[in-house]
C-alpha cells in the first residue's frame, strides 16, 4: 500500500513541479511579501526608531547642559538623532520643513529660573506629519521638568534647615543623587516576535494551507479527468489512492515552509529558534493544514468549488489567527477567538522557542494543533474514502 501511494505521490509532484504557479504560490509569494511588509511596516509595528531632533539651547546654564547630555546618551543607543539649532526661529523651521520630526527650545535664563524658584518652560515644537515623534518628544520634556521640579523641591526643603545655604552647590549635588525609585525591566508574559520572524512565519503559515490543498484536490481532478476510474481498476488499494494524494500535500507543505524559513533565516535576519522545535511545528502544522483543507475539499463537488472554499477558509484562519498583524494588539474577545484557528498555535510555539525555549516549552501549541489534526482529520477521511469511487 505504502509503494503504491508513494508512486502516485511521486507522480503528482512532478506534474505540480512541472507548474511553475505552484512553486510561486508554495515559496515565491510569501517570501516577496514577507520582504515588503518587515520593510513598509518596520518603524509601524516595533522596528528600531529613531528619532530626529533639534535643540536650541538659550541658556548654556547647568539645567539646560543636563537635558543636552540626558538627549546625548539616547543618541548613543541610536534612539534619537540630535541636531543643534542657533535660534529658536532655525529650531522652528528645522520642524516645519519636516528636517526634525520636533524642536526642543529652552530659554534664555532657564537654570537661573529654576535655582531661584522662579517659573519656566521647555518648549517643544513639533512637526504636524509627525505626530508620534512629537508626542515622544512632549514625553521627554516632560520627564525632564518633573525631575527638574524634584531635585528644587528637594534643594528647598535644604534651604529651610541651612544658615547659610549654597543654593548652586545644592542644586548640583540634588541633579547627581540617584532616583529612590527605579523601574526594572523584566520580560513580558506574552512573548512576540521580532518583526522579521513574525512576518515569515504569518506569510509561510498562511500560503502553507494554498499549497497543500494541491495534494486533496488532485482526487477530485483525477474525478473530473476520467483518470481515477483506470486508478481503481488497478489492483492497489483505494486507501493507497487517497494516502498518495496527501501524501503530496505533505511533502509539498514541508519543503514550502523548510524553503521559507532557511530563506528568511539567511535574507531577512528572521530568528526561528531551535531547530528541533521548528521542524516539529512546522510538520505538526502541515499535517493539520491537510486535515482542515481535506475536510473542506471532502464537501465539494468540483475542483473549483474545492479551491473557492479552501482559500476562503484560509483566509479567514488566517487574518484571524494572526498571519498578518499580532491577533494580540486587538486584545480581548479576537484575541482569544484566534486560538480557534491553527495559525494562532503555530505562531504561539515559534514565539516560544524565539525566545530560548525547546521542544519541551511548546506543548501547548503542539497538543493544539494535534487536536486540530485528530477532529477535522478523522471526519475528512470518513468522508474522502467514500469518496474514492467512481
Amino acid at each position: 500500500m505504502l509503494r503504491v501511494a508513494v508512486t502516485i505521490a511521486a507522480k503528482d509532484l512532478r506534474q505540480r513541479l512541472r507548474d511553475r504557479s505552484a512553486l510561486v504560490l508554495a515559496i515565491v509569494v510569501p517570501l516577496a511579501l514577507t520582504f515588503i511588509f518587515s520593510q513598509s511596516l518596520r518603524d509601524v509595528t516595533g522596528g528600531t526608531f529613531t528619532f530626529d531632533y533639534a535643540l536650541v539651547d538659550l541658556d548654556g546654564g547647568p539645567a539646560s547642559l543636563g537635558f543636552e547630555e540626558a538627549l546625548l546618551e539616547l543618541q548613543e543607543q541610536g534612539v534619537v538623532e540630535l541636531t543643534n539649532a542657533e535660534t529658536r526661529a532655525e529650531g522652528v523651521e528645522l520642524a516645519g520643513d519636516g528636517d526634525v520630526e520636533a524642536t526642543f527650545v529652552i530659554p534664555a535664563g532657564f537654570s537661573d529660573s529654576v535655582a531661584s524658584g522662579r517659573p519656566t518652560s521647555v518648549e517643544v515644537v513639533g512637526n504636524v506629519d509627525a505626530q508620534i515623534g512629537t508626542s515622544v518628544a512632549e514625553s521627554m520634556a516632560s520627564q525632564f521638568v518633573s525631575r527638574v521640579q524634584a531635585v528644587r523641591a528637594s534643594v528647598g526643603t535644604a534651604v529651610l534647615n541651612l544658615d547659610e545655604p549654597d543654593v548652586t552647590a545644592l542644586l548640583l549635588s540634588a541633579a547627581e543623587f540617584p532616583d529612590p525609585i527605579v523601574v526594572e525591566d523584566f520580560s513580558a508574559s506574552r512573548k512576540e516576535l521580532d518583526l522579521n520572524t513574525f512576518f515569515a512565519a504569518g506569510m509561510a503559515v498562511f500560503f502553507l494551507f494554498f499549497t497543500v490543498q494541491f495534494g486533496i484536490t488532485g482526487l477530485l481532478e483525477e474525478r473530473k479527468e476520467g483518470t481515477l476510474r483506470r486508478l481503481l481498476a488497478a489492483p492497489a488499494p483505494k486507501g493507497a489512492i487517497l494516502l498518495g494524494k496527501l501524501l503530496t500535500g505533505f511533502v509539498m507543505g514541508v519543503v514550502s515552509m523548510t524553503v521559507l524559513a532557511i530563506a528568511s533565516t539567511f535574507l531577512l535576519d528572521a530568528d526561528w529558534g531551535d531547530a528541533i522545535g521548528v521542524g516539529v511545528l512546522i510538520v505538526l502544522g502541515v499535517i493539520t493544514a491537510i486535515a482542515v483543507t481535506s475536510l473542506v475539499a471532502s464537501f465539494a463537488n468540483s475542483v473549483e468549488q474545492a479551491g473557492s472554499a479552501q482559500a476562503v477558509i484560509a483566509l479567514v484562519f488566517g487574518m484571524l489567527g494572526g498571519s498578518f498583524f499580532p491577533v494580540s494588539q486587538a486584545g480581548g474577545f479576537i484575541e482569544v477567538l484566534s486560538l480557534a484557528t491553527p495559525h494562532a498555535w503555530f505562531l504561539r510555539g515559534l514565539s516560544d522557542l524565539q525566545s530560548g525555549g525547546s521542544v519541551g516549552d511548546i506543548w501547548p501549541s503542539i497538543l493544539a494543533l494535534l487536536a486540530f489534526t485528530a477532529v477535522t482529520g478523522s471526519v475528512a477521511a470518513t468522508r474522502l474514502g467514500r469518496a474514492v469511487r467512481v
